[in-house]
């Protein structure tokens, strides 16, 4: 394996403090530990923060989507196995699967990673990482692509946000778990606990910053189960868009 530790797993047990409405895992605290999971890999293989920051370049989420057959439950223990898929000098593919620890698969995740400089917020060239073709590994990813999520959509349900101190990260931009919270914050308690999430994919466009304010725009597609949303700024257009496809939940006895 060249000796790169090319599939890394990260081991979490959902606790009721970290539990939703339904007792389940949120999706944003999965998205936070999707991409916690993938820092540390990244760190292991010698292509983490410490080492692109020397040339003022770093990781950031482009596209995230997820396929689930379930969410983990309240008091299960459950794992993240990521692997670097493929990559090329500007985007790196790294997927995940999610696993309850008597093996069940609960689903699968699919990332897309772009490289930038901090400084110019440009795209950086990441060709001088020679051994990187070394690190990607094949296995599969069971996630379905909805294609292109398109910005220009029409809107039906539209609710106002300020981004405020504890939605800003240490690159003093706006988390990615806040854009997915403001996406879910569309619906109300009593839809997921009729409903719940079988696929979510998120596309970023620009970054967000303190003390801006956003639109979030929704439609809901009842016929197909999809909610189709995006979150607008007047400074920068769409943010980031996304699509949620739903299923009426079945109630655990």
């Amino acid at each position: 394996m060249d000796g790169y530790l090319k599939e890394f797993t990260k081991h979490y047990c959902q606790t009721a403090a970290g539990c939703n409405a339904q007792k389940e895992l949120p999706t944003a605290t999965l998205v936070r530990q999707i991409i916690e999971t993938a820092t540390e890999h990244a760190n292991i293989l010698g292509i983490g923060y410490n080492e692109l920051i020397r040339e003022n370049n770093a990781w950031v989420l482009s596209r995230l989507a997820i396929e689930l057959n379930r969410m983990p439950r309240m008091h299960e223990d459950y794992s993240l196995t990521t692997w670097i898929d493929s990559f090329n000098r500007h985007f790196s593919r790294r997927n995940f699967v999610l696993e309850s620890s008597s093996g069940e698969i609960l689903g699968y995740i699919s990332t897309v990673w772009v490289a930038i400089n901090i400084k110019s917020r440009r795209p950086a060239d990441l060709s001088s990482i020679a051994d990187m073709e070394k690190m990607t590994f094949q296995r599969e990813c069971r996630v379905t692509s909805k294609g292109r999520i398109k910005p220009d959509m029409r809107h039906d349900i539209a609710k106002s946000y300020l981004f405020a101190t504890t939605d800003i990260d240490f690159n003093r931009h706006v988390t990615t778990a806040r854009y997915v919270e403001l996406i879910e914050n569309q619906f109300d308690l009593d839809f997921y606990d009729r409903n719940e999430i079988t696929h979510f994919e998120i596309s970023f466009h620009h970054e967000s910053v303190w003390g801006e304010r956003v639109d979030i725009y929704t439609q809901m597609n009842e016929a197909t189960g999809e909610s189709y949303s995006m979150i607008h700024s007047e400074k920068n257009g769409a943010v980031c868009t996304s699509i949620t496809t739903f299923r009426p939940r079945v109630k655990i006895a």
